[in-house]
């Protein structure tokens, strides 16, 4: 468990690095809002979802129905549906703890369980290091977010746009795993070029979910190639 420990800490250090604007601004927002940093801490651990988490300060400052909340909140992240595709297999073998990665499977969490590396060690090994990993992600989120809320009155700065950092984040995820890729890079390529169409046809607010539906059935067809290529390259 050590070691699991010590890996998934290592690898989560550029999450916490992103987490700290976002989380810091994230709290700030919460407090002007009239909320102190119990609520803050609360939505942080119960709603764990920050594009929807920093929506949801409208949403209470608005007065907007719980209808509307609910709704919002599946369409939002509807995209979570697809994260769980790729560890069906591995997680069902990971008996109570597997419901704890499902509970905290994020875009933080997933893009470090997709980046993980595992040279060597037991299952158990593997098991420990993605709920190390998943246990940071929501630790670095809540305390950063709760200290936002405390330390709101004090921050005098703008903080427009910080939450860019987590599209940053992204980026170098995305970079780092085409570099490392063994086969070919055609999963990027169909997930980008999906993306932008998308776009283009749904604008920045829907295109998300029909890109996500597009980029899964495209894999699926291309199974074959895809795996063929990666086999002929190891």
């Amino acid at each position: 468990m050590k070691k699991a420990f010590q890996y998934a800490f290592r690898h989560s250090i550029p999450i916490l690095i992103s987490f700290i604007p976002v989380g810091l601004a994230y709290g700030l927002l919460m407090q002007t809002a009239g909320y102190n940093w119990a609520w803050t801490g609360a939505c942080s651990l119960f709603i764990f979802a920050g594009s929807l988490q920093f929506l949801a300060v409208s949403f209470f400052a608005g007065g907007i129905s719980l209808a509307t909340v609910t709704v919002m909140a599946l369409l939002l992240n509807s995209r979570h549906i697809f994260y769980g595709i790729p560890f069906i297999e591995k997680w069902k073998k990971y008996g109570p703890w597997k419901l704890f990665l499902i509970y905290s499977l994020a875009d933080e969490s997933f893009s470090l369980h997709c980046s993980n590396r595992f040279d060597d060690g037991s299952e158990k090994d593997r098991m420990w290091s993605y709920v190390f990993e998943a246990a940071l992600v929501m630790f670095y989120w809540l305390v950063l977010s709760v200290l936002g809320a405390l330390l709101g009155s004090l921050i005098r700065f703008d903080v427009t746009g910080i939450d860019f950092a987590l599209t940053a984040l992204f980026m170098v995820i995305l970079i780092d795993q085409m570099k490392a890729v063994e086969g070919s890079r055609l999963p990027a390529v169909i997930a980008a070029v999906s993306s932008v169409v998308c776009l283009l046809i749904f604008g920045p607010s829907g295109f998300i979910l029909p890109s996500l539906l597009i980029t899964v059935v495209l894999l699926l067809v291309f199974r074959g190639p895809i795996d063929r290529r990666k086999e002929a390259v190891q």
